[in-house]
C-alpha cells in the first residue's frame, strides 16, 4: 500500500515539474518573438508557493501556485505568456520600488492597467488576445490626457476619476493578472545588486536592443519602446537644473568663506576694539539674473499643464538663494505668435503675477517667433547678460534651425508631451508629474 503522504509529495513534485516546464516554454516563446527581452526574461527564476494568489514576482523569482498555473495553461498557452510578460514588465518599469507615498491599491491597479495596455497594443500572436470593449473604453478615456499610459500617469487619472467601490472593483477585476504581495520588500538587495538598479540596467539594455539589434521585432511591440524611452530618461532636480543658467556676480552681503576669525580675535585681544581684519561686505555668488521663460499656450498644450510649468519655476525662483535681489525675468506666452510678455524684477512682482496669471493664446504652435522676439529684446538692450531661455511645451511645434546665442532648454512633463526630436543644440528636460503637483 502506498503511503498517502508519500503519494501527495510525489503529486506535488510532478505538479512543480509541470509548472517549471510551462513557465520555461512561455519564456522561450516570448524570447523567440521578442528577442530584445532576452536579458529580462532570463532574470527571473521559478518558485512554487502554495500561498500565492496565482502568480507574482519580487523581481528575482516568479512565484506561482501550481493548481492556478496549470489551470491558466489549460485555458490557453497565450494566457501564460501574457502573465509572464506582464510580470517582467512590472520589473522593467520598477513598479515594486516606485510607489512612494501613493495609495497602494490604486498604485497596484495603475501598474496593471499600464502594463496590460502595452501587451494589448502588441501585434504578436504569442500574447495577442482581443481586448474587451470595456478595456478599449478605459484606454481611450485615459489616452485623452496621457500621451503614453505610464503607471504614474494612470495613477493620477484614477485619482481624478474619484471611483466608487463598485467602479474600482470592476477595474481591478478586469486588469488583475498577478499577486503584488511580493513587491513590498527587496529581500535580496543587501547581498546582491539592489532590485531597482538591477532592472534599471536591464531596461537600458532592452532599449539598446530594440533600437539596434532587434529593430525588426520591436516594430510589433506597440508603445513598449516609447514607454522604455520615457522611463530611461535621466531625472533632474529642477533647482539644480536652473543653476545652469546662473551667472557669477558680487552681491552685498557678508562673505564668511573669506573671513579669517583667527586674525579677527587676535586683533581684539591685542588692541582692544581694533580687529586686524574685517569681514568682506560683498561676496561672489552664482544666481539667476537675466532670464527668459516661454510658455506654450497653443491648443495642444492644456491650461492645467501651463500652470503646472509656471508653478514649478515660480517655486524655485522665489527661493532667496536662487536669484539676485534685482532680477530681469521675461515671462512670455506664445502659441504661433507672441501673446504676452510680462517683466518680473522682484519676488513681489513674481508672486503678484502668479496670483493673477491668465493664459493667452490657444492657437497653433510655432517655437520660432519666441526666439525671434527674445533676440530682438537682446538687440534693444533689454537683457544685460541673458544666460538662458526655458521653453515649456508639449513638443508639438516647429523648432528653429539655427542655435541662438544663449543656452536653451525645452522642458516637458512626463506623460503629457509628444516625444519628438529636440534640436541638438538644445537641452531636453522631462519633469515627473508629481514635481509640479507637489508644489
Amino acid at each position: 500500500m502506498i503511503d498517502p503522504t508519500r503519494h501527495r509529495q510525489l503529486e506535488e513534485l510532478d505538479a512543480v515539474s509541470i509548472c517549471v516546464e510551462i513557465l520555461s516554454d512561455a519564456r522561450n516563446e516570448l524570447y523567440m518573438n521578442m528577442r530584445f527581452l532576452d536579458v529580462a526574461l532570463s532574470s527571473l527564476s521559478f518558485q512554487a508557493d502554495p500561498a500565492c494568489g496565482g502568480v507574482g514576482t519580487d523581481g528575482y523569482d516568479i512565484f506561482y501556485r501550481p493548481d492556478y498555473l496549470m489551470g491558466l495553461y489549460r485555458r490557453g498557452r497565450v494566457n501564460v505568456n501574457r502573465a509572464y510578460l506582464h510580470m517582467v514588465l512590472h520589473c522593467l518599469f520598477c513598479h515594486p520600488d516606485t510607489r512612494g507615498k501613493r495609495a497602494e491599491d490604486y498604485w497596484n491597479l495603475a501598474c496593471d492597467i499600464a502594463m496590460e495596455s502595452i501587451i494589448d497594443g502588441m501585434y504578436q500572436k504569442c500574447v495577442h488576445i482581443a481586448p474587451s470593449p470595456f478595456r478599449r473604453e478605459i484606454y481611450l478615456r485615459l489616452g485623452k490626457d496621457l500621451k503614453v499610459l505610464t503607471a504614474e500617469g494612470v495613477y493620477r487619472k484614477l485619482q481624478e476619476m474619484e471611483l466608487d467601490e463598485r467602479q474600482y472593483q470592476r477595474l481591478a477585476a478586469e486588469f488583475l493578472v498577478d499577486d503584488h504581495r511580493y513587491w513590498k520588500e527587496d529581500k535580496k538587495g543587501a547581498s546582491s545588486m539592489p532590485r531597482k538598479n538591477r532592472w534599471d540596467k536591464n531596461r537600458e539594455q532592452m532599449q539598446t536592443n530594440m533600437e539596434t539589434f532587434a529593430k525588426e521585432n520591436s516594430g510589433d511591440s506597440g508603445d513598449l519602446l516609447e514607454q522604455v524611452r520615457t522611463e530611461n530618461r535621466t531625472r533632474y532636480d529642477y533647482k539644480s537644473f536652473l543653476r545652469k543658467f546662473a551667472v557669477l556676480k558680487e552681491e552685498l552681503q557678508a562673505d564668511p568663506d573669506s573671513f579669517d576669525y583667527v586674525f579677527y580675535t587676535y586683533g581684539l585681544e591685542l588692541y582692544g576694539n581694533m580687529p586686524l581684519i574685517e569681514p568682506q561686505e560683498t561676496r561672489e555668488v552664482y544666481r539667476v539674473e537675466d532670464f527668459a521663460v516661454v510658455v506654450d499656450t497653443s491648443m495642444s498644450c492644456s491650461g492645467d499643464l501651463v500652470k503646472r510649468f509656471l508653478r514649478e519655476t515660480y517655486t524655485v525662483l522665489c527661493e532667496s538663494e536662487s536669484y539676485f535681489r534685482k532680477i530681469n525675468i521675461h515671462i512670455i506666452q506664445c502659441d504661433e505668435k507672441i501673446q504676452d510678455d510680462h517683466l518680473i524684477t522682484s519676488r513681489e512682482e513674481m508672486e503678484e503675477y502668479m496670483r493673477d496669471f491668465t493664459i493667452r493664446g490657444f492657437g497653433g504652435t510655432d517655437f520660432r517667433p519666441a526666439f525671434e522676439y527674445v533676440n530682438a529684446l537682446i538687440r534693444m538692450g533689454r537683457f544685460h547678460k541673458l544666460k538662458g531661455l526655458i521653453y515649456f511645451t508639449d513638443g508639438e511645434g516647429i523648432f528653429p534651425v539655427k542655435r541662438p546665442p544663449y543656452d536653451t532648454a525645452f522642458v516637458f512633463i512626463k506623460d503629457r508631451y509628444t516625444d519628438i526630436s529636440v534640436p541638438p543644440w538644445a537641452i531636453k528636460l522631462v519633469l515627473e508629474p508629481e514635481e509640479g503637483e507637489d508644489q
